[in-house]
């Protein structure tokens, strides 16, 4: 039976951590309160730290530029208003930061479909009237208000995001899942001997894979029993506990030892061989967690790993189709683990 009562308490309680605004601002206004004061971090509108790296290549740009030259409509930009008054950008920072380049001209117009005659323009080469019009283009914006609580903050970004292929995993959590335990994972992810041992394209760094993967060996390394096949579910909820409570020493501690014993006992780290130039994630997470899972065991073992790690059973461990099952997930951890100790 439904319950009426219930349904409506809960959208009204929710309702009232939201509370919002919608405003109109002019590209020059919205460049302006991004530009100034930036190198003080007391810009207007600031692009908060769990926001993304600016992955826009010029292509991209270039097509949304023209799409403001054309008056075609553009998605409202997100953002949420801190007590200090400055406005935190949720949604639309690679907008932003496009229009801040095109406007400095820092942005030379490329690949324009519609409007080819535009194509290897900067801001500075139109016609001064044309300069104002793009000026004036009036973009909106939504602004939670100070009075919605950090709840809404993150369900807005979260909600935003969730159906988005631009947005990663990685990415994701690190608006949705704030706290210590994220802040440490990016911190491990700047060690000096996890970036010697791994290898990532700029692209995939900005995707926020090297952060990806230490998670990946925190959470199978501490909780590898309750992970079901659902790999993101899973990180989401690990990610959420150990923001609320973590023994950072001790997770600090082994992370560490691990990279050390991978460092002296794998030749290529965690890569395939000496001439890859990417990191495997079936690869890293098998020796990673398996290393760390032996040093628990014995923090000194002697096993060569040469006798095994170009074998065709390892190899089998780390290739092929449903890698992210729980059963063969667990199997080239163990793999490694046992190798490792000698058994």
């Amino acid at each position: 039976m439904i319950n009426e009562k219930e349904i409506e308490e809960q959208i009204r309680e929710k309702q009232q951590i939201v509370d919002y605004d919608v405003k109109e601002y002019p590209v020059e206004i919205i460049v302006k309160k991004y530009t100034d004061n930036a190198a003080t971090d007391e810009n207007e509108i600031f692009i908060p730290a769990y926001q993304r790296a600016f992955v826009w290549d010029d292509d991209r740009q270039s097509k949304f530029i023209e799409s403001i030259l054309l008056g075609l409509p553009i998605p409202y930009i997100f953002t949420a208003e801190n007590t200090d008054g400055r406005l935190e950008v949720i949604d639309g920072s690679q907008r932003i930061r496009t229009l801040t380049n095109f406007l400095n001209n820092n942005l030379q117009l490329q690949g324009l479909e519609i409007l080819p005659a535009c194509s290897g323009l900067k801001f500075s080469d139109f016609p001064i009237s044309r300069q104002r019009k793009i000026n004036n283009t009036s973009l909106r914006m939504i602004v939670l208000s100070e009075k919605s609580d950090e709840e809404a903050r993150y369900m807005l970004f979260e909600r935003i995001n969730s159906g988005s292929v631009l947005l990663l995993a990685m990415e994701k959590r690190k608006g949705s899942y704030r706290g210590d335990f994220t802040n440490f994972v990016y911190e491990c992810s700047k060690h000096p001997l996890f970036v010697e041992l791994t290898s990532f394209s700029p692209k995939i760094v900005k995707r926020g894979e090297p952060q990806e993967l230490i998670l990946r060996f925190f959470a199978y390394s501490e909780s590898l029993d309750e992970y079901n096949g659902y790999v993101n579910e899973f990180l989401d909820s690990f990610t959420k506990t150990r923001n609320e409570n973590f023994d950072k020493a001790k997770m600090e501690n082994e992370f560490i030892e691990m990279l050390n014993y991978v460092k002296a006992n794998f030749p290529n780290g965690f890569l395939k061989g000496p001439n890859h130039i990417s990191t495997p994630r079936v690869r890293f997470e098998a020796i990673s967690v398996g290393v760390n899972l032996a040093l628990r065991v014995n923090k000194n073992p002697t096993t060569q790993v040469s006798s095994w790690l170009n074998s065709l059973e390892f190899i089998n461990h780390v290739t092929g189709s449903s890698t992210n099952t729980p059963t063969r997930l667990k199997a080239r951890i163990s793999y490694v683990r046992d190798k490792v100790l000698g058994l």
